[in-house]
C-alpha cells in the first residue's frame, strides 16, 4: 500500500456530525459553569470586607508597579505574581486619572476590582481541569472535572479573594497537564513550557518549589520502576526546576543593596577570621532583595511553624493530622464521598496521575508546619477533582449496568455542592460540610482563614446601625481600616496594659464589645494580655452574634456567666 494512502482525512467534520455536536456541547458546558461560578465570585467579592492579607497585597502590588521593587514581598516571604496581576488594572486606573489611589481611604472601592484579577487564574484552572479530565477520562471526564471544581465552595470562596491560593493551584495543574501532554515531544514542549509554568507557580507561592516536582513525579509515577524512564524523568525535571527558579529570580529582580539583617548577623559572630570574612561579604554583597530571599524566608517560616488551633485545642507545634482533618471538614460531602462511590463500582478507574498527585500532596501536607487554613490544600482539591472526574467518566462508560446509579450519584452530588455554594454565599470562607455540623458553628473546629479572616466588618457595621449601638468597641482580627469608622471603634485588647493590673469586669464596664471569633477560638491569644481577655469573654454569654463576631453588652452590668460548660453563643 502506498505510504500516502495512510494519511487520515483531516477535513473538518460536517456541520451536523456527532463530533461537531459534542464539541459544541463541551464549549457550552464549559462556558456555562465558568460563567455561573464567575458570577458567584464577582458578587461575593463586593459583599465581604477585606481579609487579613489583602490590604498588604494591594499596597505592595501597586508599589511594585510604581517601581518600588519587591522588597515588601520578599521580607514577608510572599511571591509577587498574583498581586501584580490583581493590581494591574488599578495601576492602569492610577495612570489614567493622574493620581495615586489613596490607601486606606479607597480600599473598599478598589478591592473588588483587585479581586476580579483572581478570575484570570480561576478561568485558567477551569480550563486545565477540563483538559486534564478530558485527557484522562474522555469528553465526560472533562465535563465532570470542570463541574466539580466550579461547584466546590472552598474554591469559590478563594476565587472571590485577591490572594495567591487559586493562582498556585491553577499553575500546578497547568504544569502537570502540559508535562503529561508533551512527554513525547521535543525539548521546547517537553521541558521549556513546563519550566516556564513552574516559574509562574513559584512566583505565585513559594510552596510550589516543593509541590511542583511532586506533581511531575505523579505524572510519571511509573518511572520509579524503570531505571531508563526514571533517568529521563530526572533529566527533564531538574531542567524544569532550573528554568523555573531562574525565571523567579529574574522576575523578582533586585535593588542591588546590602541586607541590614545579614550585616547585623555577621557583626554578632564571635571575634575571629570567620567573623571578618562574613562581615566583609555582608557589607559588600549587594544583591538584596531578591527572589531567593523570599524563598528562604518562606522555607524558614515553614521550619519554624507556629501555634495551631484545631478541634477547639491550641497546640504549640504543628500537628500531623491538621490538613487531612481540615480537608474532611472543608470539602463538600459529595466530593468527599465520590471516591468511595467510584471505588465501589470500578476501583481501577481511580488509577490516574491526577489522583496520584492529590494523594502525594495530601501525604506531603502532613509535614507542613504553617497550618493556618484549608486554602493550602487547594492544589490537592484541584488534582482530586480532575482525577475523580476522569474516574467517574471511565466507570460510567465501562460498567453500563451501574451507569444510572453512578450517574445519578454524580449529578445529585454536583447539585448538592452547587446548592451548598449558593446557600453560603457570599461567606464561602466559613463553609464546613454537614458531617461536622455545617458552617455557622465550624469556628469551634477551625479558625483563621478557615472561618474568620477579618472579612466580617460590613456585617458587623450593619448590626450596629440596626441596633443603634454607638460606639461598638471592636477587638478585631484583620486589617480593614474601616474598623475605626463610626459606629465602630477599634479596641486592640492585645495591647491593653490595664489587663495586668485591673479586673476585666472594670475594664469592660459600660461598653458593648464585639470580638472576632478567631481571637476567642484560635491560636493568636496564647500570651497575656490577649490570653486573659480571651478567657474572660469565653466565660460570658454573648447577647448576639454576626457570622464572624460575638457581641457582648456590659452597659447595664456584667454579662451573665454561662450556667455550664456546654453553654453556647446564639445561633
Amino acid at each position: 500500500m502506498p505510504r500516502d494512502s495512510k494519511i487520515v482525512n483531516s477535513d473538518p467534520p460536517a456541520p451536523d456530525s456527532p463530533e461537531r455536536d459534542r464539541a459544541l456541547l463541551d464549549v457550552a458546558w464549559f462556558l456555562f459553569v465558568a460563567a455561573v461560578s464567575t458570577l458567584w465570585c464577582v458578587s461575593a467579592a463586593r459583599a465581604i470586607g477585606p481579609t487579613f492579607d489583602e490590604p498588604n497585597y494591594l499596597q505592595w502590588g501597586l508599589e511594585h508597579w510604581r517601581g518600588a521593587g519587591t522588597k515588601p514581598f520578599m521580607k514577608a516571604g510572599t511571591m509577587p505574581l498574583a498581586a501584580d496581576v490583581q493590581t494591574l488594572p488599578l495601576r492602569i486606573w492610577e495612570y489614567w486619572r493622574g493620581a495615586q489611589i489613596d490607601l486606606p481611604r479607597e480600599l473598599g472601592r478598589m478591592l473588588p476590582w483587585m479581586r476580579a484579577g483572581t478570575l484570570v487564574f480561576w478561568w485558567a484552572m477551569l480550563c486545565y481541569a477540563w483538559r486534564g479530565g478530558r485527557m484522562l477520562g474522555g469528553a465526560w471526564g472533562g465535563r465532570i472535572a470542570v463541574a466539580l471544581v466550579a461547584c466546590e465552595p472552598l474554591f469559590l470562596a478563594h476565587a472571590a479573594l485577591a490572594t495567591s491560593d487559586i493562582a498556585v493551584a491553577a499553575c500546578l495543574l497547568a504544569i502537570a497537564v502540559e508535562f503529561s501532554v508533551n512527554r513525547g515531544n521535543n525539548w521546547p514542549q517537553r521541558v521549556a513550557l513546563p519550566g516556564a509554568l513552574f516559574g509562574l507557580a513559584v512566583l505565585t507561592k513559594a510552596s510550589a518549589l516543593v509541590l511542583g516536582p511532586l506533581c511531575l513525579l505523579a505524572v510519571d509515577w511509573s518511572c520509579l520502576g524503570d531505571g531508563e524512564v526514571f533517568r529521563r524523568w530526572w533529566r527533564d525535571t531538574w531542567q524544569i526546576c532550573v528554568i523555573g527558579v531562574c525565571l523567579t529570580l529574574v522576575y523578582c529582580g533586585s535593588d542591588w543593596n546590602t541586607e541590614p539583617t545579614f550585616i547585623q548577623w555577621a557583626q554578632d559572630l564571635p571575634s575571629g577570621s570567620a567573623r571578618e570574612a562574613w562581615l566583609f561579604i555582608a557589607e559588600h554583597l549587594r544583591i538584596f532583595p531578591n527572589g531567593g530571599e523570599g524563598l528562604v524566608k518562606q522555607i524558614t517560616h515553614n521550619i519554624r511553624g507556629h501555634n495551631v488551633y484545631v478541634l477547639g485545642e491550641v497546640y504549640r507545634r504543628a500537628v500531623w493530622f491538621y490538613f487531612p482533618l481540615t480537608l474532611s471538614i472543608k470539602t463538600s460531602l459529595p466530593l468527599l464521598l465520590l471516591p468511595l462511590a467510584i471505588a465501589a463500582v470500578k476501583p481501577r478507574a481511580l488509577a490516574n496521575w491526577a489522583c496520584y498527585a492529590a494523594v502525594i500532596l495530601l501525604l506531603d501536607s502532613m509535614t507542613w508546619r504553617v497550618q493556618i487554613g484549608a486554602r493550602f490544600l487547594l492544589p490537592v482539591l484541584a488534582f482530586g477533582c480532575v482525577g475523580l472526574g476522569a474516574a467517574a467518566a471511565k466507570a460510567l462508560l465501562e460498567r453500563p449496568h451501574v451507569t444510572r446509579w453512578l450517574a445519578g450519584w454524580v449529578g445529585a452530588g454536583l447539585l448538592c455542592a452547587g446548592f451548598s455554594a449558593w446557600r453560603i454565599w457570599p461567606e464561602g470562607i466559613v463553609y464546613a460540610n454537614e458531617l461536622w455540623g455545617g458552617s455557622r458553628g465550624s469556628y469551634r473546629w477551625l479558625s483563621d482563614s478557615n472561618f474568620d479572616w477579618g472579612q466580617g466588618l460590613p456585617e458587623l457595621r450593619a448590626w450596629a446601625e440596626r441596633h443603634g449601638v454607638a460606639p461598638l468597641e471592636v477587638w478585631y482580627f484583620g486589617r480593614d481600616p474601616t474598623v475605626r469608622d463610626s459606629p465602630l471603634r477599634e479596641w486592640p485588647l492585645h495591647f491593653e496594659d490595664r489587663i495586668h493590673s485591673q479586673p476585666m469586669e472594670e475594664i469592660v464596664a459600660g461598653k458593648c464589645v464585639a470580638v472576632s471569633v478567631t481571637l476567642l477560638h484560635g491560636a493568636y491569644t496564647s500570651e497575656d494580655p490577649s490570653r486573659t481577655a480571651a478567657a474572660f469573654f469565653r466565660s460570658r454569654i454573648p447577647i448576639d452574634r454576626t457570622l464572624t463576631f460575638l457581641i457582648y453588652d456590659f452597659r447595664t452590668g456584667t454579662a451573665a456567666t454561662p450556667a455550664s460548660p456546654a453553654a453556647s453563643p446564639p445561633q
